[in-house]
């Protein structure tokens, strides 16, 4: 008896502490916030699997309230703490509970334990950061397990040798950045907002977390499709692997296992799905897959997966003009501008609800694509494109744009690249190479976009050429409105791509489509602040404004038909701005908020459908 009262009285202790924590938090007042924010608790915070493509049952969540300094840059950790902070949201961001920036001269500093992971003698544990802003070190115990420099790529710390005995453990992690002070990749990010520039964001902004894994594990799996072969491609990495262990890789069906095949640890599963469907929008069908390190009958780790059949490439129509085609069939790609950015969160959605709001509201007013701008989504979004049939060309997020908007074509060894040191240009290399590699097994991914309107853009050429080398399953689209380079009459990369406000217009066919995908790469901006849902009540902005929402429709109705006549006349692609409003932008078919839709769904899709039926020889 006496015991289940202490149960209870321990109980009730830790429920009133819960209770004590949560109420303490509250986000930052003074901006306009998504319905979404109401809902967020230190407890309930982006608690979802952060790793879809590769899934194990034994891991931890540790977002949540955590302490936070900021301090000059180079002193060592602070014994003491300015407050608590909400992660993963950044600093800067209303719902991190905190409102502050730091600046090139600070370094900001978090605080927090955890308990120690039940773990046999070889086992190993893994800490992981899905996305941290810029330079990130990271300490266990007080003792450094590594320093990562990246803004937008996952990264992990194997922590093991770092833990002492006792019940809790010691975390830190010390952070450094920026912003447009440096020339690392920053996106949209910039110390004074204003304008297309937006309020930076540093620190933790995703979500961490750690798993425990035997000695020797499946670290890595890279997955793709032969549609011809109706084959699933999977290519494990396992680290620790020993003499006598295999791989045993299976793809299944609704529960129904399609196909299996064993490997070593460094080969290549192909897997041969009989009847095998093929993954698009409207039809966007996925096979889950097992991957087991095995050594004789024994299963020694496994991690769940999934892949689909799904082929992008280019192929001249009947007038000589080339077309996107998926799955060897063309389809118009229509869809918004989307800068994944949030009011109350900043680079963070304030849930996984609110995030897959923006992808599903964009599918229901009939766009079959996103532009992901300048920025780099977690896993779980692109999981969700997958899910719903979501096309994505992938942007590289830029950084170190000394040379400003430009949009022309030159001849290769011309001066329209930026002259970048060679600090910034292995920044650059090697965050672009993380991110298209932690990405790659993504269907929905079916263009990558390495620059943007000459926005730091270096070296198109031998860029271009390496992402093309790099992942040959994609198309790339070398410079979105910026600089194209040529050698003879071919542009590097698969694509042009003409940014033009606000109207919609193509690339000259008859110049540049024999070689080139021609596209729209930004057009629209049409503009409409709606009051009570503005980032401020004053000087906001758009490409072109108008007074009401008939106006706008108006507007946006003449675009549409003027892209019809684009697309058979060689257009292929084609990319409106934007999602939601941003900041002091006010171009958004939604509010910045998401809770005015400025042009309904009902309005919008009958007006798309009309794109994806436009006769092309």
């Amino acid at each position: 008896m006496k015991k289940t009262l202490i149960f209870g009285a321990c109980l009730l202790f830790t429920q009133q502490v819960a209770t004590a924590q949560t109420s303490a938090y509250k986000p930052v007042e003074g901006k306009i916030m998504s319905e979404w924010a109401a809902t967020v608790t230190p407890e309930n915070v982006h608690q979802e699997y952060p790793r879809p493509q590769m899934t194990r049952s034994n891991w931890v969540n540790l977002n949540g309230l955590w302490d936070y300094a900021i301090q000059a840059k180079g002193g060592a950790a602070p014994s003491e703490f300015d407050g608590e902070i909400l992660v993963p949201f950044a600093v800067e961001s209303a719902l991190s509970g905190v409102g502050k920036t730091v600046g090139k001269d600070n370094e900001l500093w978090y605080h927090t334990s955890f308990a120690t992971p039940k773990k046999g003698s070889k086992d190993k544990v893994l800490l992981h950061f899905v996305a941290s802003d810029w330079e990130t070190e990271v300490f266990v115990n007080g003792q450094s397990v590594g320093v990562h420099k990246g803004g937008y790529d996952p990264f992990e710390f194997d922590v093991t040798s770092a833990l002492k005995s006792g019940k809790s453990q010691t975390l830190e992690v010390r952070i450094w950045d920026p912003s447009d002070e440096g020339p690392q990749p920053r996106g949209k990010q910039i110390n004074n907002p204003h304008g297309i520039w937006y309020t930076p964001v540093t620190g933790i902004w995703q979500t961490v977390w750690m798993e425990t894994v035997p000695a020797s594990y499946i670290s890595d799996i890279r997955n793709s499709s032969d549609i011809q072969a109706k084959q699933i491609i999977v290519s494990p990495e396992v680290r620790g692997s020993q003499e006598g262990q295999q791989v045993k890789v299976s793809a299944w069906k609704d529960g129904t296992m399609l196909a299996e095949q064993t490997i070593s640890p460094s080969g290549t599963a192909k897997l041969t799905i009989a009847n095998a469907e093929l993954w698009e929008p409207g039809n966007p069908v996925l096979y889950d897959l097992k991957v087991e390190l095995i050594n004789g009958k024994k299963v020694l780790d496994e991690v769940g997966s999934y892949a689909a059949l799904r082929e992008i490439k280019k192929a001249l129509d009947a007038n000589g003009i080339q077309r996107m085609m998926l799955n060897g069939k063309f389809l118009f790609q229509y869809g918004p501008l989307d800068q994944g950015w949030w009011p109350d969160g900043l680079y963070t959605a304030p849930s996984e609800e609110a995030m897959v709001f923006d992808i599903a509201k964009t599918q229901e007013m009939g766009f079959n694509m996103i532009r992901k701008h300048v920025k780099v989504e977690p896993a779980r979004w692109y999981y969700a494109c997958d899910k719903m049939g979501m096309l994505v060309w992938q942007d590289m997020p830029s950084g170190d744009m000394g040379n400003g908007w430009e949009m022309k074509l030159a001849v290769l060894g011309s001066q329209s690249d930026r002259d970048r040191t060679p600090e910034s240009e292995a920044i650059y290399r090697e965050e672009w190479k993380e991110i298209m590699d932690d990405f790659y097994n993504f269907p929905s991914i079916v263009v990558w976009v390495p620059f943007n309107e000459a926005w730091g853009q270096f070296k198109t050429k031998e860029i271009t050429e390496w992402t093309e080398k790099r992942d040959p399953s994609r198309l790339v689209n070398s410079a979105s409105g910026g600089n194209f380079e040529m050698e003879g009459t071919k542009i590097t990369g698969d694509i042009i791509d003409l940014h033009n406000y606000p109207d919609a217009k193509m690339p000259a066919p008859g110049i540049y489509g024999k070689d080139n995908i021609l596209v729209l790469g930004e057009f629209g901006g049409l503009g409409l602040p709606v009051d009570g849902h503005v980032w401020q009540q004053k000087d906001n902005w758009g490409y072109q404004s108008f007074k009401n929402e008939t106006e706008l429709l108006a507007k946006y109705s003449q675009l549409m038909s003027r892209m019809e006549e684009l697309i058979e006349a060689g257009l292929s692609a084609a990319v409106y701005t934007q999602t939601t409003d941003v900041e002091i932008e006010t171009n958004g078919l939604m509010t910045y908020d998401r809770k005015i839709i400025k042009m309904k769904a009902a309005e919008l899709k009958p007006l798309h459908d009309k794109l994806y039926k436009v006769s092309v020889k």
